[in-house]
């Protein structure tokens, strides 16, 4: 016979999740519901223009279906659903590198359109960033901007990251040549 400690003490594990509270959203993790959201939002031209190529496009069921399916897989949470009122409003997250970077990861975020200009992402970024210092052994988040996208430009910048130069002509992106603004933190 199992002590009833025993199962009070598995439920709580079972139910343990990540969650990062912003004003009128949350960062939390990844649910296999979140698929539908995922794919409505990302399958979008004005989402997709600002983001790397390997972001597919037209963004699938498919496509995001294997996405929620490895982010469930995440040990530790790095990648969070941006959320608001509980449901997929965009993502945003941590890309560690190898090698002599393994210490700086990068950061990348993405807000379905509908949700633009309310303040949640430069919110979201100065969350992520806390919870990144504070717990992941890191010194360093980067963040790589496209010079057309003046939006994110001013959310790292709103976040309190400094622009640390510009790579001239370093993007091929939808048939245009653009640089590259690079931004970074440093812990404190």
């Amino acid at each position: 016979m199992v002590e009833p400690w025993i199962n009070y003490f598995i439920t709580i594990i079972v139910n343990l999740t990540m969650e990062l509270k912003g004003t009128n959203f949350s960062l939390r993790e990844w649910r296999t519901d979140d698929a539908e959201l995922l794919q409505k939002h990302a399958d979008n031209p004005n989402v997709y223009a600002f983001l790397m190529d390997r972001f597919p496009h037209p963004y699938t069921m498919g496509d995001a279906v294997s996405w929620v399916n490895l982010m469930l897989l995440q040990k530790p949470v790095v990648t969070f659903v941006i959320a608001v009122d509980d449901k997929l409003a965009g993502a945003i997250g941590l890309e560690f590198r190898d090698d002599i970077y393994s210490k700086a990861p990068l950061l990348g975020y993405w807000l379905g359109e509908e949700f633009w200009g309310r303040g949640i992402a430069t919110e979201a970024v100065k969350l992520i960033t806390n919870y990144a210092f504070s717990t992941l052994n890191i010194v360093r988040i980067q963040a790589a901007v496209l010079s057309n996208n003046h939006r994110s430009m001013r959310v790292l910048e709103k976040a309190g990251y400094i622009n640390e130069g510009v790579l001239k002509n370093n993007i091929f992106k939808n048939g245009e040549v653009l640089d590259e603004w690079v931004y970074g933190m440093v812990k404190a």
